[in-house]
């Protein structure tokens, strides 16, 4: 017997699309055009009457005709990024122009169709302007979970070493500055790093970690600062780097000291101009990008032997916070155990056991070569 399975989603589930025409005919047609693959869709027939919807009423993209009464496309459109900063305007006219089409990118519009609309170009661009809309919900989400994950308090420790760096990133964390985390494998580099984002102005934005020791040195280029179609071989489309995707977020590039000298170049001058240049392309783009950088090498020994550019070095040696290894902490290892037995906890749906006496005792006495990473491990393995 075959067995029953859901229906695919459609492609408009959860997205409320608002369609503003003085022609209510054509209104109506494309509302229709777009419920038939699951949008919600609701129909004005004024901009005067678009107005008092987003006013009143949440909608993630709005399509909009340009020519319309006292309150035309434009104008709706401003209003609707003043309302509404999240959601998507796609504009439509029956009178293309190069000023018009200006105009509306300068005034933040998604898209620009032309009338006749065609349904299949309406509907893929309706769902691309969608995918950005719920990009931003799980960025919103993921930014809410992050708080509760990454803030000061996930920053496990009261021992002075702790209480010095958990001061210090509570100093820098609202601080636009270039920061340096120092510490072994395993100490919460990247735990730190995201500490810093979720405390700061950008905290909204994207969060986007680099392990630069991860790419080789041919693909590092293109991985951080994009490329365009045809710049090398396999370079098959366009494709923005993670600069450009952690735009005004922060970016964090671990193990900075393994990065390639021909790429410190780029990213010097990335940190200079603050613009990067897609591989294969001559254009400048902007990029307003927080970076944290973080190594377990000594850099002012990789600048003494050449494989650090001692320039490079300065410029992300701004403020520099270290991390203790857990073995100069043991203060902070019982505070470890809990936390982690809570976390384990969570994350599996179910209490575990307690450590007992003898156990907490070996824990605490062990040195911990790598560190925090490896005590997490440990109990995974004893307690899951």
């Amino acid at each position: 017997m075959t067995q029953p399975t859901d229906k695919p989603e459609l492609p408009g589930t959860g997205i409320r699309v608002l369609i503003v025409d003085d022609d209510e005919a054509h209104a109506q047609a494309v509302g229709e055009s777009l419920e038939r693959v699951g949008y919600e869709c609701t129909v004005a027939g004024s901009g005067e009457g678009g107005l008092k919807l987003i006013e009143k009423e949440n909608y993630d993209v709005v399509v909009t005709d340009l020519r319309m009464g006292e309150i035309d496309g434009l104008t709706l459109l401003r209003r609707t990024k003043e309302e509404l900063p999240d959601a998507e305007v796609i504009l439509l006219t029956g009178h293309a122009s190069v000023q018009s089409a200006l105009a509306a990118g300068q005034a933040g519009a998604s898209m620009y169709l032309t009338k006749p609309l065609d349904i299949g170009e309406l509907r893929a661009s309706v769902e691309k302007a969608s995918t950005r809309v719920r990009l931003i919900r799980q960025n919103t989400e993921l930014a809410r979970r992050l708080n509760e994950k990454f803030g000061f308090e996930g920053v496990i420790g009261n021992s002075p070493s702790m209480r010095k760096v958990i001061d210090q990133l509570k100093h820098v964390s609202n601080m636009n500055t270039t920061v340096l985390i120092l510490g072994e494998s395993g100490t919460g580099k990247e735990l730190v790093a995201r500490a810093l984002h979720q405390n700061s102005d950008r905290k909204n934005k994207p969060f986007v970690p680099v392990n630069i020791s991860a790419w080789p040195e041919s693909i590092l280029e293109s991985e951080l600062f994009g490329h365009e179609a045809g710049s090398f071989t396999g370079a098959m489309s366009k494709r923005i780097g993670k600069f450009e995707y952690a735009n005004g977020g922060t970016l964090f590039l671990d193990e900075v000291g393994e990065m390639p000298v021909d790429t410190q170049i780029k990213l010097l001058r990335v940190l200079e101009n603050r613009r990067i240049t897609r591989v294969g392309s001559n254009d400048e783009v902007d990029v307003n990008v927080r970076l944290v950088a973080a190594t377990n090498a000594d850099l002012k020994e990789s600048v003494s032997s050449g494989k650090f550019r001692e320039d490079l070095y300065f410029r992300l040696n701004v403020v520099r916070i270290t991390l203790p290894p857990l073995r100069e902490r043991v203060a902070d290892i019982p505070l470890l155990i809990d936390h982690f037995r809570k976390l384990l906890s969570d994350n599996h749906g179910r209490e575990v056991p307690n450590i007992s006496r003898a156990a907490r005792h070996a824990l605490v006495t062990y040195d911990w070569p790598g560190n925090i990473r490896q005590l997490k491990n440990t109990l995974e393995s004893m307690l899951v």
